[in-house]
């Protein structure tokens, strides 16, 4: 017999019997559904508790950078990369801890600090940016082909400025000159030099001086 031609009494005497076979398959639905719907909840709170931790944590890190107190920003930036590392704010304190030790002069160090920032940063935009930043420690220390690798590996169109002048910083110190020239024009040519000294950059062309003259040809 088809249901929908049962009256009200067999219809109810159907779902009561299925609601009897199924009662416990419904009860273990319902049971995992509040389960999940508890943890996503407790598992939010949780995350928005250790963010706002994090946040506090790396305010009084800057606020210690700002009044000097070297030692007490290394430990604070240490305790966020070791209690949050997964979060950008672990990030940053290693900026920071890399930003200390330039101003020792430890490129070594700052290279290190660099490369735990690189590895755990988790956008394209801010490991591009970190890499200009090794990419200018590692210049520093002497490996100006690591340098190159870096700033040519900056994603298109991203920190086009930096990327270019770095690269051309890089082929300097290898000795490609004519190519250096190149990238150093090449950013002066696009009109956009943020996060450039467009004068120092000019210098810099400049004192490569005239390109040299192609094979067969005179220099005018």
């Amino acid at each position: 017999m088809a249901f929908d031609v049962l009256d009200e009494h067999e219809q109810g005497e159907l779902v009561q019997k299925w609601l009897r076979e199924n009662a416990m398959a419904i009860a273990v639905g319902i049971g995992l559904g509040l389960a999940l719907i508890f943890g996503w909840q407790q598992w939010q709170t949780h995350k928005a508790t250790a963010t706002a931790a994090a946040a506090a944590q790396y305010q009084a890190l800057t606020q210690a950078i700002q009044e000097k107190k070297t030692e007490d920003a290394q430990k604070v930036a240490t305790a966020i990369r070791s209690e949050y590392p997964k979060s950008t704010y672990a990030v940053l304190a290693a900026l920071q801890q890399a930003d200390l030790a330039v101003q020792k002069n430890d490129l070594k160090d700052a290279a290190e600090q660099l490369a735990w920032a690189r590895e755990h940063a988790r956008t394209s935009p801010l490991q591009w940016l970190i890499d200009l930043r090794l990419g200018r420690v590692k210049l520093g220390l002497g490996d100006a082909a690591g340098a190159l690798k870096l700033a040519e590996g900056i994603g298109a169109d991203n920190y086009v400025a930096m990327a270019g002048e770095l690269r051309g910083d890089a082929l300097v110190k290898l000795g490609r000159a004519d190519e250096a020239r190149k990238a150093y024009e090449a950013v002066l040519a696009a009109g956009d030099t943020q996060g450039v000294d467009h004068s120092l950059l000019q210098m810099k062309l400049d004192h490569l001086g005239a390109s040299a003259p192609a094979a067969g040809k005179p220099a005018t």
